[in-house]
């Protein structure tokens, strides 16, 4: 039963399949009755990430971005893998690219940041300590690794410092209160 407002898919296929992503055509049908292909990418991990609070500075990373060729403050976060729950995923994550290891993490936010055309979904955790284990084992990921105070979070997102996703809501979310 399609409910109103409610878009159907009559079938879908292969444009391009790789591990980190596929990209679809799917054959759509409006509300209103028009019928074309979509391009949809399907993301076989979700990503996690781990927003670290402690005496009011943030855990954040500084860190290059091939893609936008852009530098920028974010947390720590990756693909959550087979059988990793998020929370073992944004931890394991932390600890890679910061060598901070969160303590208890609590559910913050999870949203899907390009619904439009992409089936992902970004969950982030919180957590109010952690405690230093080493050196960031994943050397890829961080150029820097940082607390930043709270209170700089609003002028750090207003001067583009913090850009992606992930972390612009994160942080958005932890200074609404949410």
């Amino acid at each position: 039963m399609v409910i109103p407002g409610e878009w159907s898919v009559h079938g879908e296929r292969s444009i391009y399949d790789s591990e980190w992503m596929s990209l679809r055509m799917v054959d759509v049908e409006t509300p209103s009755g028009t019928r074309f292909e979509h391009h949809v990418v399907r993301m076989p991990n979700h990503a996690a990430g781990t927003l670290v609070v402690v005496e009011g500075r943030v855990l954040l990373i500084w860190r290059h971005r091939f893609v936008t060729d852009s530098w920028g403050w974010e947390i720590p976060a990756g693909r959550i893998d087979v059988g990793e729950s998020v929370a073992e995923a944004a931890v394991r994550e932390c600890i890679e690219e910061t060598g901070w290891q969160p303590g208890v993490t609590t559910p913050l936010i999870d949203w899907h940041p390009c619904n439009g055309s992409i089936d992902l979904t970004f969950h982030v955790v919180r957590a109010t300590d952690a405690k230093h284990v080493g050196e960031p084992t994943d050397l890829d990921e961080a150029a820097a690794v940082d607390w930043v105070p709270l209170d700089d979070i609003r002028l750090m997102l207003r001067n583009g410092e913090i850009g992606d996703g992930l972390s612009v809501v994160a942080l958005l979310a932890e200074l609404a209160g949410v």
